[in-house]
């Protein structure tokens, strides 16, 4: 009787410890670890990895940057450099022009005659008249223009100039003219007799500013000759600049 009863009790304990075993997979503890990927889908560290890549990037940057505002900077002085050159470049150009002119402002010269070929007689002029010389014989520097008569200065300086002036004789004319500086009389040539040729003479040194004109104007009332002997000129030269 005892080992009949026994026997369905052992069978019921076997049944309830087979459904517990059953049951525990259901229940198993996952560890916090592989919960986390198993829900995330990535690792825990990976977000860590994506910051250490961004700074890293960062800081490439910021040292790209600093190269480039090096480039800036040389850029700039190469900038500076070269204008500080051009600028000696002008200055030295500017120079060797202003040498330049001074050396040909220093050889003028010129000597011409009143008529450009042929014979005559200029004047008498009711008024003081300006003369022009048109038979050029030298013009070093081309200061003098042979279509106004006028003498114009390139430089300050000493000029030295000589005119002579002749005509023949004339019961009512003289032969005469004058040295004219900016409108300014200043010497005067002058010679009247009734027969033969007469003809007369002057010089004068003058200082003259850079635009000074200097020029010959007839005398009103006179008569002047020339030929082909060039009996009647105008000359002039710098002496010296100051």
């Amino acid at each position: 009787m005892e080992m009949t009863m026994f026997i369905p009790l052992l069978l019921l304990i076997c049944s309830f410890s087979t459904a517990q075993l059953q049951a525990e997979p259901d229940n198993e503890i996952i560890p916090h670890g592989k919960q986390t990927e198993s829900r995330g889908g990535e690792p825990a560290n990976a977000s860590d990895q994506q910051l250490t890549s961004q700074t890293a990037k960062l800081r490439e940057l910021e040292v790209q940057k600093t190269e480039v505002d090096n480039l800036k900077q040389q850029l700039q002085a190469h900038k500076s450099e070269l204008i500080t050159i051009q600028a000696r470049t002008n200055v030295t150009e500017n120079q060797v022009e202003t040498l330049k002119r001074d050396g040909e402002a220093k050889q003028v010269a010129f000597s011409a005659s009143l008529l450009a070929s042929g014979s005559g007689t200029v004047g008498p002029f009711n008024t003081h008249t300006p003369l022009v010389f048109r038979r050029v014989v030298s013009n070093i520097g081309n200061a003098y223009n042979p279509n106004t008569g006028f003498f114009i200065a390139p430089v300050r300086g000493a000029y030295h100039f000589e005119f002579y002036i002749g005509a023949h004789g004339h019961s009512s004319h003289a032969s005469g003219a004058v040295l004219v500086k900016n409108g300014e009389h200043i010497f005067i040539v002058y010679e009247h007799q009734t027969n033969g040729y007469g003809s007369s003479a002057n010089g004068a040194t003058l200082l003259l500013e850079v635009g000074d004109v200097v020029f010959l104007r007839q005398w009103q009332n006179t008569r002047i000759f020339d030929n082909g002997n060039h009996h009647s000129t105008f000359s002039g030269h710098l002496l010296f600049t100051m």
